[in-house]
């Protein structure tokens, strides 16, 4: 039997490990068309919101990590932009919904990027289910290097491989979801309340409509007083600070990171509306009956102090419930 040369053995190794690596690639799923990293397709499909959506949709035939995500691009982005057009025809109020939208939009966008690019299996609700049943059932969590980083092993008692791993596993992404939805939703509604507040807090008036010169024109009366302007900086700086705790939560997963942060903006956006109830920055003069002024104010006083009450069971909720995980060694996700 004649040996073989080294060369000869190299040239059969490196051979048969492309093969292998080649059938294994084709077996986890991530054989693209496009011959790009599933996740870099994925992301991709995000940069240029739904026009690169629907170009990956079109080019990529084969990987449906990278379909999956090309289409909840075009559902998400899509439907924004046409809710932003159509925001803009509406009289006073689509301004400002139109930036509400602009900054969840944007929001999402850079969500929805970096979570593609680690591998992970980000489904947002509606859009997310929609674009599974048009592509398909896609495999959880992307089979690649985020797969193996986040395979752990199953709880006591559950054998892996089972049925109730995959259920687990499931359960876990949701969940990540649905934290990563809450902190983009906070984020956006924390930009949102700081440009209305800045900017555009004159708007928060009462409208009536009155004949001036035979024309319909709209009566504004402003609600707030000048002493607004000494709980603005009290706002502004706890509505910023929220932006950068949950910017913190996007980045960082870990449970008591999240409910720790949780905690302690909620504490905050209590001070905050004890501050606005002590300083009351609100003139209800506009109406002519002064039974009916008392009553909003009192009616105004009382729902933000039953919204502060709320907040203070939910603080010490919060505080029990971090206490009784750390004591039992289950506070994690």
């Amino acid at each position: 039997m004649t040996s073989l040369s080294p060369e000869e053995r190299r040239k059969i190794y490196e051979e048969e490990k492309a093969r292998i690596e080649a059938d294994g690639k084709k077996a986890s799923g991530n054989e693209s068309s496009t011959n790009l990293d599933p996740k870099t397709g994925a992301f991709l499909s995000y940069l240029g919101l739904w026009v690169t959506g629907i170009i990956f949709l079109i080019i990529e035939q084969k990987n449906r990590y990278i379909r999956f995500h090309a289409t909840q691009s075009i559902i998400v982005f899509g439907s924004l932009n046409i809710i932003g057009l159509l925001l803009q025809l509406v009289p006073f109020m689509g301004w400002f919904l139109g930036v509400i939208i602009g900054i969840l939009a944007f929001v999402l966008w850079i969500v929805s990027m970096v979570k593609a690019y680690q591998g992970e299996f980000f489904k947002l609700p509606v859009a997310g289910e929609l674009a599974e049943r048009f592509i398909g059932r896609v495999e959880k969590p992307y089979s690649g290097e985020a797969a193996s980083n986040r395979e752990k092993e199953p709880p006591t008692g559950v054998k892996p491989g089972s049925k109730e791993t995959a259920t687990l596993r499931e359960q876990t992404d949701r969940g990540r979801a649905g934290r990563i939805a809450s902190s983009a939703f906070a984020i956006a509604w924390s930009l949102a309340l700081i440009i209305l507040f800045i900017y555009f807090h004159d708007y928060i008036a009462f409208y009536q409509l009155e004949k001036v010169n035979g024309a319909s024109v709209w009566i504004r009366e402003p609600v707030l007083t000048s002493d607004f302007s000494l709980w603005l900086p009290i706002v502004i700086t706890v509505l910023f600070l929220s932006i950068a705790g949950h910017a913190l939560l996007l980045a960082i997963d870990k449970y008591i990171l999240r409910e720790t942060t949780l905690l302690v903006l909620d504490i905050f956006g209590a001070m905050v509306i004890i501050n606005l109830i002590a300083i009351f920055p609100f003139d209800f003069s506009t109406f002519a009956n002064a039974d009916l002024t008392a009553w909003l104010e009192l009616g105004l006083k009382v729902t933000l102090g039953i919204i502060v009450f709320g907040i203070g069971i939910a603080v010490i909720v919060r505080m029990i419930k971090i206490l009784v995980n750390i004591i039992k060694r289950t506070a994690t996700y």
